[in-house]
């Protein structure tokens, strides 16, 4: 049974009266809603990056243990997502998305008070846990919000577009409260950010009460998050263990031995935690892998550009987050000005896999950095074709990835979406740091043996040395990911053979909507 609003959208268009407007407008408020939870969550992904050695001198994080947190977020939010988003269908998507807001301001609020190590990785842990409930819920109340389908891709450009540069954002954002205010007030902003939406969304948000026949699979959730985390986790470790180390090994093999437990479980259940229809779909399945593939490269560039700017370079915080705002500048007219006016004509691969190449060409543009690069030279065009290209491909992934979903997978489905995009960053980040570390330990036993033999070592050009064997280390991995960019390319193209979304309203008589 359709929403009051969607019978008087179908209604109103069939006798051509004009009382769907005010609904309409009150769709686009919504929007705007569900954008701002979207890009709270997606900033705090990156935004305490640039943050991190201020709070790392005054909380006296070691070296050791201050990836905790970024990953302590990252591990709670991609190992959590799928039990959030079969939340959302089981309470009701607008008051799972309340109460994740509420829970993201107070988990917050306790990270910006954090007096110790502990205290604060505790609440990045929070964080990560509400934001899990809260994006499935967000990209749901999207899905079966807008199902007409020129305004379904232009919401879809601009939540694509939030997706995209949210993290490059946050960079920004994080070096402007860093130099200007304090490290703690990349957390604190979350709050007036929270209150804000979590006031629209009980004046705007409409949405059906929760499906009742929906059940939690306990035997899933267990298998399913743990198997994730297992890997996250796994992977996140693998930095500072090394890939040989017996801790990382066995937290990857359990990792995907619980995968495959979770993965026949699925098939036997009858509340399945994860319906296998919605990922055995060509199109859905394929767009979902493409997401975790092209996150894997972007989150990659963000780490290593960031240390790149501020350590080679000398950048100051600020400074380096306004060198990511053309990308997402960039990221922004692909998916708004680009994208959403193209879906509604052309098949979703024609959109994912040129973008995809032209990420990868901007990636392979940026293997060629050097200690003293300039940024208008060598930085911003490698920036401008990455950013471009992922604001053509993720607007299409999850307009394709959401499409035709029954409203009791719709929480689910989005969660799975929203799995893929941080689980891609979370191996981004661990692997090609490895490798970057890796490249440059070999490249600096190689350079520095031979001054070293000859006494010719001097400070100075040990210096040298060093800085070269850095960037050498981040081309490396900045080289491995257009690679992987390159793969995600080759899956659209290969995958996704969905039509346009008008050719599939054409041959169904009647709009796409995917809410009933």
């Amino acid at each position: 049974m359709s929403s009051p609003e969607e019978q008087t959208d179908l209604s109103g268009a069939s006798r051509g009266a004009p009382a769907a407007e005010p609904h309409s407008s009150r769709r686009w408020w919504a929007l705007a809603v569900i954008a701002l939870a979207q890009l709270m969550v997606v900033l705090d992904a990156t935004i305490v990056n640039i943050a991190l050695p201020s709070a790392q001198r005054e909380l006296g994080l070691t070296n050791g243990n201050r990836q905790w947190v970024i990953t302590a977020y990252t591990l709670a939010f991609g190992g959590l997502l799928l039990l959030g988003g079969r939340i959302a269908d089981l309470l009701g998507r607008k008051r799972t998305f309340i109460i994740g807001l509420v829970g993201f301001a107070l988990a917050s609020a306790l990270g910006g008070a954090a007096t110790g190590p502990a205290m604060l990785f505790a609440s990045r842990a929070l964080q990560g846990i509400f934001a899990a409930v809260l994006a499935p819920s967000a990209l749901s109340l999207l899905t079966t919000t807008f199902t007409d389908g020129k305004e379904r891709a232009k919401a879809f450009g601009i939540y694509g577009a939030i997706a995209g540069a949210g993290g490059a954002l946050g960079l920004l954002l994080g070096g402007i409260l860093t130099e200007y205010l304090d490290w703690r007030w990349c957390l604190y902003v979350n709050v007036p950010i929270a209150v804000l939406a979590v006031f629209g969304a009980v004046s705007l948000l409409e949405d059906r009460v929760g499906h009742k026949e929906a059940r939690l699979d306990v035997p899933g959730v267990i298998l399913g998050c743990g198997g994730l985390i297992a890997v996250v986790y796994g992977l996140s470790e693998a930095e500072s263990r090394g890939w040989t180390s017996t801790m990382v090994l066995g937290l990857l093999i359990g990792g995907v031995a619980l995968l495959a437990v979770f993965a026949w479980w699925q098939t036997r259940t009858t509340r399945p935690l994860l319906p296998l229809h919605i990922v055995k779909d060509r199109n859905r399945g394929g767009s979902m892998l493409t997401m975790g593939l092209a996150t894997i490269g972007m989150f990659g560039v963000f780490l290593f550009m960031t240390y790149y700017l501020q350590s080679i370079l000398g950048y100051s915080p600020v400074k380096t987050g306004f060198a990511f705002f053309p990308m997402s500048l960039a990221i922004i007219i692909g998916s708004t000005q680009i994208s959403a006016r193209l879906l509604h004509h052309v098949p979703p691969r024609l959109l994912m896999g040129p973008g995809l190449l032209l990420g990868a060409a901007g990636l392979f543009t940026l293997t060629f950095l050097g200690t003293e690069s300039s940024y208008a030279g060598h930085i911003l065009p490698g920036l401008l074709m990455l950013g471009l290209g992922l604001g053509l491909t993720f607007m299409p992934v999850m307009a394709t990835a959401t499409a035709g979903v029954a409203p009791r997978d719709a929480g689910v489905t989005s969660a799975t979406v929203n799995t893929a995009q941080q689980v891609g960053g979370s191996i981004g980040t661990a692997l090609l740091n490895t490798i970057a570390t890796t490249s440059t330990a070999t490249y600096l036993t190689s350079h520095l043996a031979g001054p070293a033999r000859t006494g010719r070592l001097t400070p100075e050009r040990k210096a040298q040395i060093v800085d070269s064997g850095v960037v050498h280390g981040f081309t490396v991995a900045i080289g491995w990911a257009a690679l992987i960019m390159l793969a995600a390319s080759a899956v659209a193209f290969l995958l996704v053979n969905a039509p346009a979304p008008r050719h599939r309203q054409d041959d169904a008589g009647t709009p796409e909507v995917t809410a009933v």
